[in-house]
């Protein structure tokens, strides 16, 4: 049997009202996709090798970043910010950046580049990461990223912008959210941000290590300690 490669992917989840009455922007996917049809999901997909060219205007903080870096041989933490910016702009129309001129933007960007803005990961933060299991035709080692909605430009919903990736698009309430058609690892996150208060660095980032052999649960904490 071939096994099936793992290919990195980012995400963003993105909260509204985070100290009230917490939304989280989310999708449906096609019913002909070829991975998880139907399921809701929050805006993400996999890296693209010109995701490792654009700069980010302003870079994660120290933390996310040393945990990024933490059991990987893929993408650099900055690549996969902008990955996840990247989606969030293709999949919804919403703009995660710095209002600042882009000149030399490359064409997949030039939408975002018009609008005034070039990508930045202020106010971004390493929150989850899940490797699939194995046996779907495709596995990804996803990282998840949280932002609170007021980060974002523009009217948050416009989704004028939006490709046909993912349809339904909206704000769910996050105490409503776990009882859609969700992946397993989609529900897990929500469980974890169940408890949320506040939108910054969490203390420690839970990862789901799938391998073909085991399946972990581990907690990355930083450089000092790795894992728990």
């Amino acid at each position: 049997m071939t096994q099936t490669p793992i290919r990195s992917a980012a995400t963003i989840i993105t909260v509204r009202n985070v100290s009230s009455s917490p939304q989280v922007l989310m999708g449906q996917r096609g019913s002909k996709a070829a991975f998880m049809p139907d399921k809701f999901v929050f805006p993400g997909g996999a890296v693209d090798a010109e995701d490792n060219v654009i700069p980010l205007a302003k870079p994660l903080v120290q933390s996310c970043h040393a945990r990024l870096l933490q059991d990987n041989s893929g993408p650099s933490p900055e690549t996969l910010a902008v990955a996840a910016i990247r989606e969030l702009w293709e999949e919804t129309g919403l703009i995660l950046g710095t209002p600042e001129a882009w000149r030399d933007a490359p064409e997949d960007w030039s939408g975002f580049a018009q609008a005034g803005f070039r990508p930045s990961a202020e106010g971004m933060y390493f929150f989850f990461r899940a490797i699939t299991p194995p046996g779907p035709p495709r596995r990804f080692d996803a990282r998840f990223f949280l932002v609170d909605a007021n980060k974002l430009a523009g009217d948050l919903d416009d989704f004028s912008g939006a490709s046909d990736e993912l349809s339904h698009l909206q704000w769910v309430p996050l105490d409503e959210a776990r009882t859609l058609n969700l992946p397993f690892i989609t529900s897990i996150v929500l469980g974890e941000l169940a408890a949320l208060r506040e939108i910054g660095p969490p203390a420690s980032v839970p990862f789901f290590k799938n391998q073909d052999e085991e399946s972990l649960f581990l907690r990355l904490h930083g450089s000092e300690q790795q894992y728990q």
